[in-house]
């Protein structure tokens, strides 16, 4: 499946820059706080390891039509992440290198036809299992950023940026009580409607990666333009 494929080559290449980002990652780092409120750069390398793990679990249940889970529970994920975010650095390390290379041995070996299977999330939403790829991706690239470790939504890949954007309007279209507005690329890129039935009241202008990370509640919209002048719109969390 090529587009499997595509997505998969993108999530190698960015597990590698994270794992090249934390190599040199000292005990006392690893304590200090990411962007994340309440959460340690310890935290969030648990989350990635643990999530890795559960992406694997979902895989296989695509793979094997066995229903497995990705999460036992919400309140099990969160657990193992607190328990987890203390450990040294190595061996953090460790668990993140060594749970995305099982991951992408999982997604090499999926059947074709199995990314078509539903599977189910923590959540209780249930999609096919071609979305698993696109999700880890996102949390890949986004957790890089909440590190701290001067890799910022600049450094983003484009597709990913784009694919992003467009999801995320789609997605908080659908959120009542979101302003209407359209998101216009200074770069050249595209642009995107949010909400609302019409024209949209409000444009924000920034460049592609400035208004994602904006949506992502991982910038304040400093540098973004908006049209007629007043505050940038209210976003929900999504991320």
């Amino acid at each position: 499946m090529d587009d499997a494929n595509d997505v998969l080559a993108a999530l190698e290449s960015a597990t590698g820059r994270l794992l090249d980002g934390i190599a040199r990652l000292s005990n006392a780092a690893a304590r200090q706080p990411s962007l994340l409120p309440g959460w340690s750069r310890g935290h969030v390398l648990t989350h990635l390891a643990r999530n890795a793990e559960g992406s694997t679990r979902l895989l296989t249940w695509a793979s094997t039509g066995v229903p497995s889970y990705e999460y036992e529970s919400a309140d099990a994920r969160a657990a193992e992440i607190e328990a987890g975010s203390e450990r040294a650095a190595e061996v953090l390390i460790e668990d993140v290198r060594r749970t995305a290379e099982a991951l992408e041995e999982a997604a090499a070996s999926m059947p074709p036809q199995a990314w078509r299977r539903l599977i189910r999330y923590t959540s209780g939403q249930e999609h096919p299992a071609d979305v698993i790829l696109p999700s880890r991706l996102a949390e890949v690239l986004i957790h890089h950023v909440d590190l701290d470790l001067g890799f910022t939504p600049g450094d983003w890949p484009g597709s990913f940026v784009t694919d992003m954007l467009t999801l995320l309007a789609s997605s908080l279209s659908q959120r009542d009580g979101m302003a209407a507005m359209r998101l216009a690329s200074r770069d050249g890129g595209g642009s995107y409607r949010i909400g609302g039935a019409g024209l949209a009241a409000i444009t924000v202008t920034g460049s592609e990666p400035e208004l994602l990370a904006w949506l992502l509640g991982r910038a304040d919209g400093h540098g973004l333009g908006r049209e007629p002048d007043g505050q940038l719109p209210a976003v929900p969390a999504i991320y």
